[in-house]
């Protein structure tokens, strides 16, 4: 029987995940993690216990694909220092790392400078074997393969029509968008995304593809492609959908070939294959271990290229995809964009790979967190990548 994530229920789960107030993540030991197990249906609903042991678990769960790691993992040294007690200031008030870990229900956090591990933590229990669900961070990782299919001559550039690549759209307003302006998700068609909404697109669409493709038909233009930003979750099922059919294979194989092997993932990773929630065509959801989330911020970091400097990614597509859109300055082509030269890859409940080329640095973090996008958990999860960037900055530090 086919899982799904139904998505009536998926964003009112959404909107109620949202205003939860909970307890941080238990400690679970992985070997009676099936008893804490919840339904996938209402993953986003899911209690404290049971995104821990659903999370480091979705191959379980949910059908998809797994992602082979090579015989050559890239190795990373380390060099620990000594990181809890630095100091997270968010506004008036203050915490330290040990606490954020504890507070924000922290599975693991990483830190990687200059090509080295300088501070891994890991707790629920979890350990550097553990794969978790990474949510939109995957979003990102599309992003390099839309790249990829560049340099490999299946996409001839972003500035193709999306109807070029998926002709069910030709006829619609989606003949003028481009796979830029999908990217950065100001197509210019009309979309509500509002949760609360039993009226709005996100709660009445058919996730299925053919009649996702037949719901988007009938949307009118609202605005000139690329000039309004406009969160649209149907999107980036096309941009995957749309990157299946240039290179005539599934994504995860893709990845594995053209990344996950070559630059020396060390764990296979797992892409969940649910509808409803995105599955491998909206860029949800990529399950690896916290060092291979690292691994792909170090190869975002080092441009697209392979450890030999081999080139995957167009010369110039890792500037070009982190440069803020015209349409809101604060995203690229499914990067956040904080405005300081940096970019990260962000998940609900979480997640997170944040990448700092000024400071050769790559954080990488998993969580269980009790509300899937407070605004304040994005505000103090930021201020605790920009503090450890600064500690790690500073040679005198143990």
């Amino acid at each position: 029987m086919k899982t799904r994530i139904r998505f009536a229920s998926f964003t009112a789960l959404l909107l109620t995940a949202l205003l939860a107030q909970a307890q941080p993540a238990p400690w679970i030991d992985p070997a009676e993690d099936a008893e804490h197990f919840g339904s996938v249906d209402d993953i986003l609903f899911w209690k404290p216990d049971q995104q821990v042991a659903g999370y480091r678990n979705m191959d379980r769960l949910v059908p998809g694909r797994w992602v082979h790691a090579g015989d050559s993992p890239l190795l990373l040294p380390e060099r620990p220092r000594n990181l809890d007690d630095v100091v997270i200031s968010y506004g008036d008030r203050e915490m330290t790392v040990a606490d954020y870990l504890e507070r924000q229900s922290v599975a693991g956090l990483l830190v990687v400078k200059d090509g080295a591990i300088v501070y891994e933590r890991y707790r629920l229990g979890n350990d550097e074997n553990s794969r978790w669900l990474s949510y939109s961070v995957t979003k990102s990782v599309v992003s390099m393969l839309v790249g990829a299919a560049i340099r490999d001559g299946y996409i001839e550039s972003v500035d193709e029509k999306v109807t070029d690549y998926l002709p069910r759209l030709k006829g619609s307003a989606y003949d003028q968008a481009s796979i830029r302006d999908i990217l950065q998700m100001a197509s210019g068609v009309e979309w509500d995304e509002t949760y609360d909404d039993p009226d709005a697109d996100i709660n009445r669409v058919n996730w299925e593809t053919l009649a996702l493709y037949d719901y988007l038909r009938e949307k009118p233009a609202v605005a000139a492609p690329g000039e309004t930003f406009n969160y649209n979750t149907a999107e980036t099922n096309l941009v995957g959908n749309l990157l299946r059919s240039a290179i005539g294979n599934n994504l995860a194989v893709y990845l594995e070939e053209k990344i996950w092997k070559p630059f020396g993932m060390a764990s296979d990773a797992f892409w969940n294959l649910t509808e409803g929630g995105g599955g491998e065509f909206g860029g949800c959801c990529l399950n690896a271990t916290l060092r291979d989330y690292a691994r792909l911020g170090l190869f975002a970091l080092n441009n697209g290229r392979l450890a030999d400097g081999t080139p995957v990614l167009p010369t110039d597509w890792m500037a070009e995809s982190t440069t803020p859109s015209k349409a809101y300055e604060h995203y690229g082509y499914l990067w956040w964009l904080p405005g300081d030269g940096s970019y990260r890859a962000s998940g609900i409940f979480g997640q997170g790979i944040y990448v700092v080329p000024q400071a050769n640095t790559v954080i990488a973090l998993q969580s269980a967190r009790p509300n899937a996008s407070g605004d304040e958990d994005w505000w103090i999860q930021f201020a605790m990548y920009k503090a450890l960037v600064d500690a790690v900055k500073d040679p005198d530090r143990d």
